[in-house]
């Protein structure tokens, strides 16, 4: 199946392609479909229950993006960049997010809520008896980021994932609070700088028989 080789093998070498840019080059811009694109991939993201605890929030105002370095270990990438994207954690799990999940589930697949009952108290019984909701929302957000990475290197657009933020601050300069989120990784996306050095380096990867585990 040649199709089959070739999206393989263009999959493949998108993933090397790709890279943590460092410097962004500030006066190249996503155009409205490619951002889409990337936004869609997102919202298409797999997450536990299929609950998608989290909102993405796109940031491309220059005066906000001028005050992120400073809350950002001093780097440039989230100033520098095209659109810096805050993946946040829904603030409150609670069994009212759980039931709006379960009343668009339904409406989806065309299926009362009634019949969803098992379901929902699963979900519930989950969230209730966590020791640590905030813990398993964050992770899922990082579900979102592997999907975000994974996209933006299919398209050929550059991406910086990062945890070296304050997230109270960029709460705090979004709005985040009023929006019923808190920020737990970022990553900026737009285009290479033509003398970001780290562009050419090799990438740094174990073999796959020191990773890949058959049994």
């Amino acid at each position: 199946m040649p199709e089959t080789k070739n999206a393989s093998t263009a999959l493949i070498d998108s993933l090397n392609w790709r890279y943590a840019t460092k410097k962004f080059d500030s006066e190249k811009r996503l155009d409205d479909e490619t951002l889409a694109k990337l936004l869609e991939a997102l919202r298409l993201s797999a997450s536990s229950f299929g609950l998608q605890p989290w909102k993405f929030v796109v940031v491309s105002d220059p005066e906000i993006k001028k005050q992120l370095p400073a809350v950002s270990w001093g780097q440039m990438q989230p100033q520098d960049c095209s659109h810096l994207v805050v993946i946040c954690r829904i603030a409150e799990l609670d069994e009212a997010f759980v039931d709006k999940f379960l009343n668009a589930s339904a409406t989806t697949r065309g299926v009362t809520v009634d019949s969803l009952a098992s379901y929902s108290s699963m979900i519930k019984g989950f969230l209730n008896n966590s020791s640590d909701k905030e813990t398993w929302a964050a992770k899922q957000c990082y579900i979102a980021l592997g999907t975000l990475l994974t996209a933006a290197a299919h398209l050929g657009v550059d991406a910086c994932p990062m945890e070296g933020f304050d997230a109270a601050a960029y709460d705090k300069i979004l709005g985040l609070e009023k929006l019923g989120c808190h920020s737990v990784v970022i990553c900026p996306l737009g285009y290479r700088a033509s003398d970001d050095k780290y562009a050419q380096a090799p990438k740094v990867r174990f073999e796959s028989e020191d990773v890949i585990v058959h049994i």
